[in-house]
């Protein structure tokens, strides 16, 4: 009996290696994911990870806004991010994505866990204080979604583009779109508001911006266009009426002409 189970035991201990190996094999390819919504922070983030020889080569870690602004790297790296006065360590926000991003490539630890807050801080990753969890949690998302396909455009990164003036109403559009693999994955339109205070998408989530159409607040159609953007992949293809609307997009009764134009400024560097 116990040859047997010793037996067992070996067997069971060979079928769990096997499992892990199964498990860490990932195909080739650059992979995505990104939040479902925008946290009060008004801040998004994403993860974008690359695999060579069934290893994570590199992994990037970074976040797109409701503020109207660029991506979160760009931002804290002028400077414009302030987490060097808050942080304990004095580093910013991208000095300290750094970190973790290394982490993952060195580890290959997808299952990551070691939390001490329930925010999602850790002890177990050496100068780092900024919670951790998204970004795990992003990453294992990634994996599980696949790689992304090849698109056409040349160059990956994150592309912003705004208006060179405020509009009549008040506000100054802004475009940030996500390249992964050459392909556009992530469309953010939003618009700064010259008084001050809340960006038009979050006066719209809020229920203060008050258009009253038919097929939803502004918040609610310019996500429609944005996926438009992703599915179609060239804002030239969005057709746009001397009105700067569109029939083109099912649920969309907003002007558009202005987002096409900025997210073709925008594409423009990833060409």
């Amino acid at each position: 009996m116990r040859k047997y189970i010793a037996t067992l035991m070996t067997l069971l201990a060979l079928f769990a290696v096997a499992s892990v190996g199964a498990q860490a094999k990932i195909a080739d390819g650059f992979y995505f994911a990104e939040e479902a919504a925008f946290p009060s922070s008004g801040w998004k983030y994403q993860v974008v990870l690359q695999v060579k020889g069934g290893k994570i080569v590199s992994a990037t870690w970074n976040g797109i806004n409701a503020l109207g602004l660029e991506d979160k790297k760009t931002i804290a790296s002028s400077g414009r991010n302030g987490m060097v006065k808050a942080s304990k360590l004095g580093k910013e926000w991208h000095e300290q994505a750094a970190v973790v991003e290394k982490y993952l490539v060195d580890t290959q630890d997808l299952s990551f866990a070691k939390y001490t807050t329930p925010a999602g801080n850790t002890d177990a990753i050496s100068g780092v204080s900024i919670h951790v969890k998204e970004f795990f949690d992003l990453a294992k998302a990634a994996v599980a979604a696949g790689p992304v396909a090849k698109g056409s455009y040349k160059k990956d990164g994150w592309f912003y583009a705004k208006a060179a003036a405020f509009d009549k109403s008040g506000y100054m559009t802004t475009v940030l779109i996500t390249v992964v693999n050459g392909r556009v994955v992530s469309a953010n339109w939003n618009a700064l508001n010259k008084a001050g205070g809340d960006t038009k998408f979050v006066r719209a989530a809020k229920g203060t911006y008050k258009m009253g159409a038919k097929q939803g607040e502004w918040n609610v159609q310019s996500p429609r266009v944005e996926a438009e953007l992703i599915r179609i992949q060239d804002p030239a293809k969005i057709a746009v009426k001397a009105d700067g609307h569109t029939d083109a997009i099912s649920g969309v009764s907003i002007l558009v002409d202005e987002f096409v134009t900025l997210a073709a400024q925008a594409l423009k560097a990833a060409k």
